[in-house]
């Protein structure tokens, strides 16, 4: 049964061909008549299900539609053709500090962003400890997040949304910051999540992560599906394709 099911989805942005910083720049290109716009397809036609219980891996090269597909998978993003359902609470985790208030302390962060992932009250005031030890930051909790360092930031967004208990969890390369240390941690917890039955869509450059955890993996290239199916025969296509444009990737 699919937690997650894309049907020809495909995301288009406007790239102006002049750059305008201010407001008199606009309205004297509009005046003139000179405003033009690039289409730029992020996604082009794309469809896979995931389903519910699955750890699904996506990589591809920087711009290669990954994180556009995850926003559109969170409802951040609407598509422009295309159709998407997802049955299940959802946690994502796509951005640092997606949905913080800096000007907040990190307990009413966790309040805030414990909501945005549908907690209610009770769920949060019963979650709270388990929340701000796994992030290990009880001495930092009434601390305004504007002076948290960026590691600070992830731990605090990973540990709500994680003990949010979600049937659905997307990650977006945001285990990439921080120390190797408290990413073990967060691996471990993913891993965790996978045993209980929960559904995972997992963004990495990390190829070694996407190996370890995920079953099934999808390749992006330009937008479009490059390779679909076991995660291993993936990895090889991806790597493949990267090796004939002359490219090196990293954490292979």
């Amino acid at each position: 049964m699919s937690a997650i099911a894309v049907e020809g989805v495909s995301k288009r942005f406007r790239v102006p061909h002049e750059k305008r910083t201010t407001l008199f720049e606009n309205i004297v290109a509009l005046v003139q008549r000179r405003l033009s716009y690039e289409e730029f397809w992020a996604l082009k036609d794309i469809s896979f299900e995931v389903d519910k219980g699955e750890a699904f891996g996506i990589i591809g090269e920087n711009g290669s539609g990954k994180t556009t597909l995850l926003r559109i998978l969170a409802r951040v993003l609407r598509p422009d053709v295309g159709s998407v359902a997802v049955d299940g609470r959802v946690a994502c985790i796509l951005e640092l500090g997606t949905g913080f208030q800096p000007e907040l302390t990190a307990k009413d962060n966790v309040a805030i962003y414990g909501s945005i992932m549908g907690m209610t009250g009770r769920e949060l005031k019963r979650r709270y400890d388990e929340i701000i030890d796994f992030a290990e930051l009880r001495h930092f909790e009434d601390m305004k997040l504007k002076n948290f360092s960026s590691g600070m930031y992830v731990r605090l967004a990973f540990s709500t949304a994680v003990h949010a208990d979600p049937d659905i969890v997307l990650l977006d390369e945001v285990l990439a910051v921080g120390d190797e240390a408290f990413q073990k941690k967060c691996l471990d917890k993913v891993h965790a999540l996978k045993a209980q039955g929960k559904t995972i869509v997992f963004v990495s450059h990390a190829l070694p992560a996407v190996r370890a955890l995920c079953d099934r993996s999808m390749a992006l290239n330009k937008g479009q599906i490059l390779s679909i199916g076991d995660t291993e025969k993936v990895i090889a296509a991806y790597l493949d394709h990267v090796s004939q444009a002359g490219g090196t990737p990293s954490n292979a």
